[in-house]
């Protein structure tokens, strides 16, 4: 199965020799196909119905290998969809989808999946409440949810180590998952997608239900992550800008499946704008590289 490409994110990649994923890492490795500036992620016209709604319409957009993305919007705006587009883990009804050089349709969804990390409610729901931590981490190598047979090496476990390190929960890697707290289980799932080296990083509301100390730490990290210029492009989705981190570049905001604005972050995260996509009038301030919104007075 394919894995990533070697780039280094949130810690250094071990190098020692191996037959597990790392060595495989290193050694077969695919490349987004085309031009080294062409897009990570590129939307024509995705649009996605269920049950005669449409979910998603019309929506182009194309994400940069350097870039950050916040996808902003209300409940039911398409963003959770968009994400599984762009995972490969759904297919658009009409329009074009390419992630990684490679267009869905066309394309083994499951060699492409395990370049691309993901963290979602959906894929935390799938881990057994028994799974080891750093299991949880390391077997996203092979792209699977729950260990099975599979064999891993000293590197393999040593950056399993480290993302869990980074995220701020190195003491739990023999905790099992299901003993964890939420804030817990959210940077479990972020070490995970992490895990393979990937290209692409997507990050469904990776702060949806944590307390404001839990909040702002996994804010300042995700900032850490965001600023580094080894990272991946990533892609993050959230409600609230307050939970924008320093180092997003970009901004993409939904309304009712349909795209009010995008673009570079200080020219989309404005009064109008996020008010067309909220549907009131608020006001924008922006302190110290993070944002916040709330309703304008009458």
């Amino acid at each position: 199965m394919s894995e990533g490409t070697g780039r280094t994110s949130t810690a250094p990649r071990p190098v020692s020799p191996s037959t597990g994923p790392s060595a495989r890492r290193a050694a077969v490795a695919p490349t987004a196909k085309g031009a080294p500036d062409e897009p990570v992620l590129d939307l024509d016209g995705v649009t996605v119905v269920r049950d005669g709604r449409p979910l998603l319409d019309d929506v182009s957009w194309a994400v940069g290998a350097d870039e950050r993305w916040v996808v902003l919007g209300p409940n039911g705006a398409g963003k959770t969809t968009l994400l599984q587009v762009a995972s490969g883990r759904l297919h658009p009804s009409r329009g074009r989808a390419e992630v990684l050089g490679e267009e869905l349709g066309l394309v083994d969804v499951f060699e492409l999946r395990p370049r691309i990390g993901l963290a979602s409610a959906a894929l935390a729901e799938r881990v057994p409440a028994g799974e080891r931590v750093v299991d949880v981490v390391l077997t996203a190598s092979y792209g699977m949810v729950g260990r099975w047979r599979e064999e891993y090496e000293g590197p393999d476990h040593d950056r399993a180590r480290e993302l869990l390190a980074a995220l701020g929960v190195a003491g739990l890697e023999r905790r099992t998952y299901g003993t964890l707290s939420e804030g817990e289980r959210k940077r479990v799932q972020i070490a995970r997608a992490l895990m393979s080296d990937p290209e692409l990083v997507l990050l469904d509301e990776p702060a949806a239900g944590l307390d404001l100390g839990g909040r702002e730490d996994l804010v300042q990290r995700l900032g850490a992550l965001a600023a580094d210029p080894l990272s991946p492009a990533l892609v993050l989705v959230t409600h609230h800008v307050e939970e924008v981190p320093p180092g997003i570049t970009h901004a993409l905001l939904l309304r009712e499946g349909r795209v009010v604005g995008q673009g570079p972050l200080e020219q989309v995260l404005t009064a109008e704008a996020l008010g067309a996509t909220f549907g009131l009038p608020l006001r924008v301030e922006r302190s110290g590289g993070r944002w916040s919104a709330r309703a304008a007075r009458a």
